[in-house]
Formats: C-alpha cells, sequence, structure tokens
C-alpha cells in the first residue's frame, strides 16, 4: 500500500510504465488486482479498465478491505502504463452528520499487482512498491456529501503514455499497512444502470435555471458544454422544489454541488468520486443558452439482475411498485443505506431488516446482502456481540451531540442480524447463508438476552421503537403510540424462534433446544405482562401487528387482536399509523386474521399518511416520513426529511406475495404456494419472479362473474394452488389456466 508523497487536492494520480517481456512468447493471461483506501479507478495505455464505479466500496476497513480483480490482456502494450486515479471516498471523505472527515485515516492510498503471464508459463508482476510516481489531476475537491469540482484547463491524457516527463510530479512512500485484511469482491460492483434525458429547464421566481430530469434518481449529471476558458459552471442538486426554487433544507449540510471549470474548447464532465440524490438541478454560469442535449443524468446502483416485477389495473399502485424499485437502486450503491442525498447515507440496519424480503423478490441481492452481512459480523465482533445501528459502523468515530444515545443492541435494528440472513435463505434456499451467520445470529441474541429484565421482558435500554409513528412529533420521531418494551420483546421472540430454527437446519441440536426455550420464555412473558383478553399494551395497531405476525398469541387472543386491529385501522380512516416496526406487517396481520378487505382499503388510501399520498404528490422514490412533503407542497419542517427511503416500501413484499399471489413453500421457492388474494377493486394483476429453479408467473383477472389465473412454473417444482372459495390443488408444472366463479369469494 503507497501513498503520494503530496495530496495533490484529494485526487492524485498514480503511474508506472514497464516493458512487457519479448522472451516467453505472447501474454496468456493478464490480471489486474487493485484495492485503495479511497475509491480507484484504473487506466492502462489510456484506456478505464472497467465501468465499475467507487471501487474498493464501503467495507468495514478496520478489518475487511476488498480488491477487484480484472482480466487486461487486451489493454496491455510493448510499453505499457499502468495508471490509477483516487479519490477519497468513504474512507478520507465526510461522513455522519457531525461534519467529521478522515475517519478512517487521513492518507489516501492505493495497492495493486499485475500478474502477466506467457505462452512459456513464466510470470511478470508489476506491483505497487516506491517505484511508482504520483501527480495532481484535474479534480481540485471530491466528497460523497459534498460534490467534486473539476478543472478542464489541467486535464491531460500524457500521465497514462510512455515517456511521459512528470513534471510536478513527485515520489510516493509505503503505508504501515496489513495485508491480511484483503478480501476478494463477492459482491457486485457500482456501475451506471440508467441515464435519463431532462423533461424540462424552467426559471425559477428569482431567476434561477432549473431543470428537473423527471425522476428522483442516485448518481450525477453528465455535462457537455463550450465556453470560455475560466468560465465556472456550478451545479447544485435536489429531491424537490420548494415555492418553485430548489429544495435544499433536507440536505443539511451536504453541499450537494459540483463546479467545473471550462478549458475553452468543447468539454465533458462526469463526476465519478461523488454522487447525489436529485431530481432537479440548479445551473450557474453557463456560458450561453442551455439546451436539453447539454445535460444527461446517470443513475448508478450497484450491479443487481432484476427477478421479481408486478403490475396492476391501478396506476396510482403500479406507480408506487415503481418508486419502490427507484427507490431500492438508489440506495443499494454498494451497501443498503437509508438516504443517499443529505449528510447521512449511512447503512443503517432497521431498514435493511424492514425491507429486505421485498429487495429479495425485485433483485438477486444475495450476493450484495451476504457481503454487508459479513461487515455486519466483524463489526459485531469487536463490539461486545452489539450489532450497530449502522454498517459499516463510522458512529464509534464521530463526536456525537450531548444527549445522543450510546449505541446499543436495539430491536429491529439489531435484529437485522437475524432477520436478513433468514430472509436470504428463504428466498434464495442456499443454507450457506445461515452457516456463515450462525455465530453473528446467535451471539446477537445472546446479547438480548443479557439485557432483559427480571420479568423476562426487553424494557430496558434506549429503543427506536415504533420509529416515524406518523403521529409523532416531526421534532421527536421516536415518540410512537406503541409501546418499546412490546416492540422490544416481540421482536426478540421473532430473533430467538428464528435462530432456534437456523440451528435445526444446521442441526446444532444443542443451540436449537437453547434458543427454542429462551423463545417460549419470552412468548410466556408476553403474554402475561402485555396481553389481556385478546388487548395488548398501548392498543395501537404496530403492536397488534407484531403479536399476530410473530406467532406470540394464542388462538382466542389472536383473534380478539385481529377484531382490534382491523377496529383501529378502521378508527384512523384507513390512514397509515404504524411506523418502522410495524408497517411492513400490519398488512399480513390484517390478512392473516380474515381482514383482507381492511388491508386493501389501507394500502389503496390516498390521503395523508398513507402508501399511495406521495404518488398523488408526485413522488417518484418512497419517502422516509409520510408526510415529507405537506399537501400544501411544502417540506416537512422535520430536520431529518428525505424523499428517497426505501424502508415505508416494505409493503411491496406483501403486494408480491398476498395481491400477487407468489409465496414459498419451501427455501428458495422449491415449493410454490401461488395463492393470489382478489380485492380492492383490482381487476388485473400480474406477477413474476426469476428463481433459482426457473420462472414462476401468475396473471389474474376478473372479467363478469369469473376469476382466471394464469400460472407458470417450473419443471421440477411443485406446490399448491389455492384459489378464494376452492380447494387446494397441486400446482402443474409449465402453464395453465384455471377458472373459478368470482361469487365463491365475493
Amino acid at each position: 500500500m503507497i501513498a503520494a508523497a503530496e495530496d495533490f487536492g484529494g485526487a492524485p494520480l498514480f503511474r508506472r510504465e514497464f516493458m512487457v517481456s519479448r522472451e516467453h512468447g505472447d501474454v496468456t493471461e493478464a490480471t489486474l488486482k487493485v484495492s485503495a483506501l479511497g475509491v480507484v479507478e484504473p487506466w492502462i495505455n489510456g484506456q478505464r479498465v472497467s465501468g465499475d464505479l467507487l471501487t474498493p466500496g464501503w467495507s468495514s476497513y478496520e478489518w475487511r478491505l476488498r480488491y477487484a480483480t480484472y482480466d487486461v490482456r487486451h489493454l496491455l502494450a510493448p510499453t505499457t502504463v499502468l495508471g490509477l486515479c483516487v479519490g477519497n471516498g468513504w474512507y478520507r471523505g465526510r461522513l455522519g452528520w457531525t461534519g467529521q472527515s478522515a475517519v478512517y485515516g487521513a492518507e489516501l492510498g492505493i495497492i495493486a499487482q499485475l500478474d502477466l503471464t506467457f505462452a512459456d508459463g513464466t510470470t511478470q508482476s508489476i506491483v505497487t512498491d516506491d517505484t511508482w510516481i504520483a501527480g495532481p489531476s484535474a479534480v481540485t475537491a471530491n466528497d460523497l456529501y459534498d460534490g467534486q469540482s473539476i478543472d478542464a484547463r489541467l486535464r491531460s491524457d500524457a500521465w497514462l503514455q510512455p515517456d511521459f516527463t512528470g513534471d510536478g510530479w513527485s515520489g510516493v512512500h509505503r503505508l504501515d499497512f496489513d495485508r491480511g485484511i484483503l478480501t476478494p469482491y463477492t459482491s457486485p460492483p457500482v456501475t451506471r444502470w440508467r441515464t435519463l434525458h431532462p423533461v424540462s429547464i424552467t426559471t425559477s421566481p428569482t431567476g434561477k435555471t432549473l431543470v428537473d430530469f423527471g425522476q428522483n434518481l442516485v448518481g450525477w449529471i453528465r455535462v457537455q458544454v463550450k465556453g470560455p476558458q475560466g468560465t465556472t459552471v456550478t451545479i447544485s442538486h435536489a429531491e424537490v422544489l420548494e415555492h418553485g426554487e430548489l429544495g435544499v433544507r433536507p440536505l443539511r449540510t451536504a453541499r450537494a454541488t459540483d463546479s467545473y471549470i471550462l478549458s475553452g474548447h468543447a468539454d465533458t464532465f462526469e463526476p465519478t468520486f461523488t454522487f447525489h440524490g436529485f431530481r432537479y438541478a440548479e445551473i450557474t454560469g453557463w456560458p450561453g443558452e442551455l439546451h436539453e442535449e447539454d445535460l444527461l443524468a446517470v443513475a448508478i446502483s450497484s450491479d443487481l439482475r432484476a427477478t421479481g416485477t408486478f403490475h396492476t389495473s391501478n396506476s396510482l399502485l403500479n406507480k408506487f411498485h415503481e418508486n419502490v424499485v427507484w427507490g431500492m437502486r438508489g440506495n443499494f450503491v454498494d451497501i443498503p443505506t437509508d438516504c443517499p442525498q443529505r449528510d447521512e447515507r449511512l447503512g443503517w440496519t432497521g431498514d435493511i431488516a424492514a425491507f429486505a424480503p421485498t429487495a429479495a423478490f425485485l433483485y438477486d441481492v444475495e450476493p450484495f446482502l451476504a457481503e454487508w452481512l459479513k461487515n455486519l459480523a466483524a463489526e459485531q465482533e469487536h463490539h461486545d456481540g452489539i450489532i450497530a445501528w449502522v454498517i459499516p459502523d463510522p458512529l464509534k468515530y464521530l463526536e456525537m451531540p450531548v444527549g445522543f444515545p450510546e449505541v446499543g443492541s436495539t430491536a429491529v435494528w439489531s435484529d437485522a442480524g437475524v432477520w436478513v440472513p433468514w430472509t436470504l435463505y428463504q428466498a434464495y434456499g442456499d443454507s450457506a447463508i445461515l452457516e456463515a451467520q450462525f455465530d453473528s445470529m446467535s451471539a446477537h441474541v445472546r446479547r438480548v438476552q443479557s439485557l432483559l429484565s427480571p420479568s423476562g421482558l426487553w424494557d430496558t435500554g434506549f429503543q427506536f421503537g415504533d420509529w416515524l409513528d406518523p403521529d409523532a412529533p416531526p421534532e421527536s420521531p421516536a415518540k410512537a403510540k406503541a409501546d418499546t418494551g412490546v416492540v422490544a420483546t416481540a421482536c426478540a421472540y421473532r430473533s430467538a424462534s428464528l435462530v432456534a430454527q437456523t440451528a435445526a437446519i444446521l442441526h446444532r441440536d444443542a443451540q436449537a433446544a437453547e434458543f427454542t426455550a429462551l423463545a417460549g420464555r419470552l412468548r410466556a412473558a408476553f403474554n402475561e405482562h402485555y396481553v389481556e383478553d385478546g388487548r395488548i399494551v398501548s392498543d395501537c395497531t404496530t403492536v397488534y401487528s407484531l403479536a399476530i405476525v410473530f406467532g406470540l398469541l394464542g388462538q382466542a387472543d389472536q383473534d380478539a387482536a385481529g377484531e382490534r386491529l382491523a377496529q383501529l385501522t378502521k378508527e384512523a380512516q384507513y390512514r397509515i399509523s404504524t411506523g418502522f416496526a410495524g408497517t411492513p406487517f400490519i398488512t399480513d396481520a390484517l390478512t392473516m386474521t380474515n381482514h383482507l378487505e381492511e388491508a386493501y382499503k389501507l394500502l389503496l388510501e390516498e390521503s395523508c399518511p398513507s402508501w399511495l399520498y406521495p404518488v398523488t404528490m408526485g413522488a417518484t422514490t418512497v419517502w422516509e416520513r409520510w408526510d415529507s412533503m405537506l399537501p400544501d407542497g411544502t417540506i416537512n419542517t422535520g430536520q431529518m426529511t428525505s424523499f428517497n427511503h426505501y424502508a415505508l416500501g416494505a409493503v411491496a413484499d406483501w403486494l408480491h406475495r398476498v395481491v400477487g399471489g407468489i409465496s414459498a413453500l419451501a427455501p428458495g421457492y422449491a415449493q410454490l404456494l401461488i395463492a393470489p388474494h382478489p380485492g380492492g377493486g383490482l381487476t388485473d394483476v400480474e406477477t413474476s419472479l426469476e428463481t433459482r429453479h426457473g420462472r414462476v408467473a401468475v396473471h389474474w383477472s376478473i372479467a363478469g362473474d369469473s376469476l382466471q389465473v394464469q400460472t407458470e412454473v417450473p419443471e421440477g417444482v411443485g406446490g399448491i394452488l389455492r384459489l378464494p372459495g376452492q380447494r387446494d390443488q397441486p400446482l402443474q408444472p409449465g402453464r395453465t389456466t384455471t377458472t373459478v366463479p368470482v361469487r365463491a369469494f365475493a
């Protein structure tokens, strides 16, 4: 690992020129391995090695640093120049809302190895060492939160060509670095996945030039411009407009601004050492008239393979589902983050705990989340068994304001260490993820066990609880209706039960018995202290939803709880009354207790707060708050207001399983349950999923007095077809059509 002798504006260039041996025949293999303390873009002989972005991504750098591997044989020449361009990234850029940067280290570094194999078996290796030189780039500033500055007058590709003189360049020095933390990429790289042209260019009430790309996305704007040398063009980004101007208050201290100094020739700018969450941009300093073809929004995300689809006869519901997809892609940039735009963008565990089932349907996220779980386990191992609130965890280095709670085990958030690997096992059927994470899963539950009060409840310590309950004050998002002990104890029971099941799958009999017994004690304590005649302490929709879905209640209490949940849902006029903890489960709880009609009314409500209210307000991603934008078009006054937060889109999992009708009877969809639940006035629904066994699809439609259900099932996969008012039937492979009368379930 080497560093430049000078900082060079936080974006140094490194180069090494060498001769490819001619004595051993043709090069048969050429493999480049590269990593960085920062983010790195490798070049060979003037060409980018790959379209990967922000390599090596964000991991728990103290214990894990990934390296990328590339086949570069096609890029070699007799005299070859290997160049590396480095930026601050997560390693040295700003992280969190305290304004701190360089929390992992003060120096940027690179490590690389280029291995050549010749026809006769001889090898040649070029490695980073003190023979390299470093120099300045055209990037004069770069930060993930604040943006990037590029001076086109400083651009030159001479450093990538042979015989470069290196004027203004200097040497390098070795860094004290443990190569034992290097680990290969097992998750997909970040890439460009979509481009969008502007839909309008307008002038704001104060005379600012505003560009609307029609979609809230994560990435940057590619700029093509020609103007007088030295002209500065500045681009500021935001997700929404307020009073006709760029709505930057939700960004807090993130500048989200890129600036470009023109060369005097035709310039193209693309700021690949930053990213922004935005739909709108404000352009200043543009020379002459700005045209739509001058700008192109580039959306970036981890390179995920789409697997699931969902479409209905309801246009608002379709738009909501589309918003879920866009929100996921924008927040799956190397790690699963809460938001992509403000001075935060952290891997909050509570968000992915809620959203993982939806993510695993929409895309193949097995390698992506398996990689994230490795970081979770590493952080946990070095934090006394505590699963932190964000993974990777820079909070441990930040100077938090007075009153900020000490990080400890917390329901839902820390439960991600159990719920996410279980979700991956259910979605993809590979028990290896359970084996890999079992120590982490069991350590979390044992940690929670140590925190239980003498009553057997988890009612001690700080809890986020039902975070962002819509009835909580904007400035106090933790002041929810749900009792935090009820929420925490319910989650502890679920986690203990899942770890017990995991131990049984892995044939760890002693641990299975241990966690089964713990789950039994938690269930008994929950019922003794929190349940009376079907009423649960704090008597709100979230506590009933968790108790019903997690299986905490006996049948009589389950029935009574379902009735009470339906009543509370009706009393709320079918508007959302749950926060982070309850929202992923409330529609399932209603469905499980024979209140499908209420679930549909809740789903399709359009007034605030509801899932469809943001759609009626023009949202193109899922919001952090149910009312991130108020009905009058003003932004919520809370200091925590994102317009791209996937967590509250977790209801899409219910859409796929219950409305669409595709769920797994065995892990990995080795056995299927196809059981659509028509309702809500929907007349046509199509759902599909690419499983590890092949494509599964359901298309149901209502015409007149008939419900027609078309299914597609892979060969070798069995299961059950369950239609309303009909007896269960065995699933048939291939494509089949079944018609039943509507009156059977109306």
